[in-house]
């Protein structure tokens, strides 16, 4: 394993300080929210604050970098990009798992995969702020009185009303728990859920089907998989009833997108509120953007100051430990 004390010298005699580039660091706060004076003691640190979206431009801005720290799934690693990335050695994602790194071609190249560990409640928190956010039409009302206009909506409150949870795991419970603090009844459903343990969570299990016939507000926490692939279809969309809302926190291709639209457009829910799309950033030019009855966020579920700080201290943590030969959390 290369390590600094490994060092690489230049044709001219002098050293070559090896590169750590950061991507998609939107807000431009990687390195601010965390200490990496023991990195920069090794390393020069490149910090990518927009999306590279051309395989072609990614792989020439990384063509110098040892070791890369990736942004949750914004970026991808496909074998096609660490293939043709000779130089990198180390490879951190936040979280500590990404569907958007392939791990046998990392592992056949060589690099080693770090991750960072979970971190705090801002996924759950935002799900029920885009409830309230959606049911009373936040966004809406913003604009109007902004434009000189007042009070021109109504939504429902949320006591006495019912949440479906799809997933009932490590997100999925505390949005139940924070839900019951608005006195909204919660059901649940998953694949493998059984009523034992949805009522340990303070759910009542119910089929599929029933839950999104039954629930005024629909919201998704399962991991995105060939199961979870297109879970939430015409079918499940059909069933809502037309004053209900859907929530997607999770990921966009666990809910068919073209049948989303189709339910939107003819109102047959009231509306859905998105933080994840199946292309992100979502395009300009894409329908979502222009169908009224939604609250559109852009992948914001996981963006406070507070997971930021523990995660980004933590791939301080994982390039010094990987540099001194004894990598942690590692995914390869």
């Amino acid at each position: 394993m290369c390590c600094s004390a490994c060092s690489t010298w230049a044709t001219d005699g002098s050293e070559v300080v090896p590169t750590v580039t950061v991507l998609d660091d939107y807000q431009n706060v990687a390195l601010t929210v965390a200490d990496w004076s023991p990195v920069r003691e090794r390393f020069d640190v490149d910090v990518v604050d927009e999306h590279i979206d051309d395989e072609g431009e990614l792989v020439a801005r990384l063509a110098d970098s040892e070791v890369v720290v990736v942004m949750r799934e914004r970026t991808p690693f496909p074998a096609s990009v660490l293939n043709a990335l000779p130089n990198l050695r180390l490879l951190i994602t936040t979280g500590m798992a990404n569907a958007a790194l392939d791990l046998d071609a990392a592992r056949a190249r060589g690099v080693t995969v770090c991750g960072t560990t979970a971190a705090g409640n801002a996924m759950p928190e935002l799900t029920i702020g885009m409830i309230i956010a959606l049911t009373r039409n936040f966004a809406a009302e913003d604009a109007a009185v902004r434009a000189g206009r007042w009070q021109h909506t109504i939504g429902p409150g949320l006591a006495g009303s019912t949440l479906g949870v799809v997933g009932l795991g490590r997100l999925g419970a505390p949005v139940v728990r924070l839900a019951q603090a608005f006195d909204m009844s919660v059901i649940a459903w998953s694949p493998n859920l059984t009523p034992e343990r949805a009522a340990e969570h303070g759910a009542r299990a119910v089929a599929k089907q029933e839950l999104f016939a039954q629930a005024d507000v629909v919201t998704i926490h399962m991991p995105l998989s060939e199961r979870s692939r297109g879970l939430v279809g015409a079918d499940e969309l059909g069933a809502m009833q037309p004053t209900a809302y859907l929530i997607n926190t999770s990921r966009g291709p666990i809910v068919e997108e073209s049948a989303l639209l189709d339910a939107l457009r003819e109102r047959r829910i009231a509306g859905a509120g998105l933080d994840v799309y199946d292309v992100e950033p979502l395009p300009v030019d894409h329908p979502l953007r222009s169908v009224p009855n939604t609250l559109l966020l852009p992948h914001i579920g996981y963006v406070t100051t507070d997971t930021y700080r523990h995660w980004f201290a933590q791939v301080v943590e994982d390039i010094v430990a990987w540099d001194d030969g004894n990598p942690q959390r590692t995914l390869t």
